[in-house]
């Protein structure tokens, strides 16, 4: 599956901005993303708001409204049967387009401008919504938003501050300003794709979606006889602290946080058969993920106990703020269906085997889940912050699945 296509009209002007040269003034060197359709509809009357109150809101939290309603259903969780339910709601959000639009003319500011554009608000609608009681909480710590959401959930159930969780990320993009800036920065790969672990990695392509989970500890899902596509066994977050760069990531410090959620989840990183990695497809971060994978997964690797290695970046870009949570339901699904597992679409050169290291890494276009041994994926070995050509930074997530 591709979902990178050109910039749609209604986004921006695609061509006027367009530049070879990233440091040409005002341009970007890309004229890709993955980008979804008509993200403006939206049924407000579905949900008791206003087509006033509607119109203002960032369609960040629309999606959200409609993606959880969705991931409740399938839950077989009707939102009104979690009407004053100590229910949490934990989202990752970071980025603001249609905020700064409304904001940057004044005479267009109404009542609902502020709550509509306000990034609690990705969180704290639901829980108004649905009239939902536990903790509910904004996550931006850049790309790794959702997956740090995903954790805080984790834990809030762990520790029974809520008895189930809606965890999830949403990111649009609305305006061309942020894609100029990480232009500038070196980010964006010139040729609209994401070419995780390959020789020709040169940045990524930014994508937009959104995506929310329900979560529930796994006694309480038995004993209701919930439908269940994975369990979380362990999860973990750290920082990189202080690196070369502000924007430079941590072999030592993603390895650190690869230890601690097998630790959490009490698994031998050797049992591990396929990892859904950050993989933007950059110079830099590429290489020491998988450095890192290598020295915490590569032990008792006999025989043919390969480890499948994937990033479902490269078939809908880099959704930033959702893209941990992106990964997180791939892998999710992987285990439920037993399907194939896909590096993806731009996967075309073989990367040099200094960036493959010495653990037995396979990373086939189609490949069957893994025989013998746990199913257990590790999701997401850092959803990280910034993903670049040459920049990767922020708090590191490791979360660990398996079939119930």
């Amino acid at each position: 599956m591709d979902a990178v296509r050109e910039v749609p009209a209604d986004r921006w002007d695609a061509r006027a901005l367009y530049d070879p040269n990233p440091s040409a003034p005002g341009r970007m060197n890309t004229r890709w993303g993955g980008f979804l359709e008509r993200v403006d509809l939206f049924d407000p009357h579905a949900f008791g708001i206003s087509p006033r109150e509607a119109a203002c809101m960032d369609p960040q939290q629309r999606l959200l409204l409609e993606v959880a309603w969705e991931a409740l259903d399938d839950a077989g969780q009707p939102a009104h049967g979690l009407a004053r339910s100590s229910t949490g709601v934990f989202m990752g959000i970071s980025s603001n387009d249609y905020g700064q639009s409304q904001f940057g003319a004044a005479e267009a500011i109404d009542a609902y401008a502020g709550t509509g554009n306000s990034l609690s608000m990705g969180a704290n609608r639901l829980s108004y919504q649905f009239d939902l009681r536990g903790p509910s909480i904004v996550v931006d710590t850049a790309c790794s938003s959702s997956l740090v959401a995903v954790h805080l959930a984790c834990q809030s159930l762990r520790h029974g501050h809520c008895r189930l969780a809606l965890a999830g990320g949403v990111n649009v993009m609305l305006a061309p300003a942020v894609t100029v800036s990480f232009s500038k920065a070196g980010f964006m790969a010139p040729d609209g794709r994401c070419k995780a672990f390959d020789a020709r990695a040169n940045g990524y392509v930014r994508g937009e979606g959104a995506g929310v989970v329900v979560l529930k500890p796994l006694s309480s899902a038995l004993a209701d006889g919930d439908s269940i596509y994975a369990v979380i066994l362990g999860s973990a977050v750290n920082s990189d602290g202080r690196t070369n760069g502000l924007t430079a990531p941590s072999r030592e410090a993603q390895e650190a946080v690869l230890h601690e959620a097998y630790r959490d989840a009490d698994i031998a990183p050797s049992r591990v058969r396929y990892v859904e990695a950050h993989g933007t497809g950059t110079a830099l971060g590429d290489p020491i993920e998988v450095r890192a994978l290598a020295n915490v997964l590569g032990g008792d690797r006999s025989g043919d106990r390969w480890c499948l290695l994937g990033s479902v970046k490269t078939n809908i870009g880099h959704l930033e703020a959702a893209a941990g949570i992106a990964g997180l339901i791939k892998a999710a699904l992987s285990l439920h269906w037993g399907q194939t597992v896909t590096l993806g679409v731009a996967r075309r050169r073989r990367a040099p085997r200094r960036r493959r290291e010495c653990i037995r890494f396979r990373g086939n276009e189609r490949a069957r889940r893994p025989r013998g041994g746990a199913p257990v994926p590790s999701q997401g070995s850092r959803g990280r912050g910034r993903g670049a050509a040459g920049a990767d930074r922020g708090p590191a997530v490791a979360a660990v699945g398996a079939q119930p």
